[in-house]
């Protein structure tokens, strides 16, 4: 195998579908329960771990549940759509089948001013 250095480009390098830097994107991500949903209590103590990291890194802006019983939802802002894919791939919930994941993007356009730290 051979190594390999790779230079990150800068914001006008980028391709701007990749630019999250110029973009406001916001990411909405529903994680319903699977028919292994009985396994939920094995993973639990690793998937709140998990929703931790994801505060600690300040891309989770809130967590919920999907009433009623369906399953739960997450705010994300600050990372690109691949990351934010990769970060779901190592919740233990969804490694484990107890749910599946679906991400939804949203090039943020507007937003009431309490929010308005989404568009900076």
């Amino acid at each position: 195998m051979r190594n390999r250095t790779y230079e990150t480009p800068t914001p006008r390098q980028m391709p701007e579908a990749l630019n999250i830097e110029e973009r406001n994107y916001m990411f909405v991500v529903l994680l319903r329960f699977s028919d292994n949903k009985s396994a939920a209590g094995q993973h639990m103590a690793g998937h709140q771990e998990w929703i931790g990291r994801g505060f600690g890194d300040g891309v989770f802006l809130l967590v919920g549940s999907i009433q009623p019983s369906a399953g739960g939802a997450i705010l994300a802002h600050g990372t690109s759509l691949a990351d934010l894919q990769r970060r779901v791939d190592e919740d233990p919930f969804v490694a484990e089948g107890v749910v599946s994941a679906e991400i939804i993007e949203i090039d943020a356009a507007k937003t009431d001013d309490r929010l308005s730290f989404l568009l900076a």
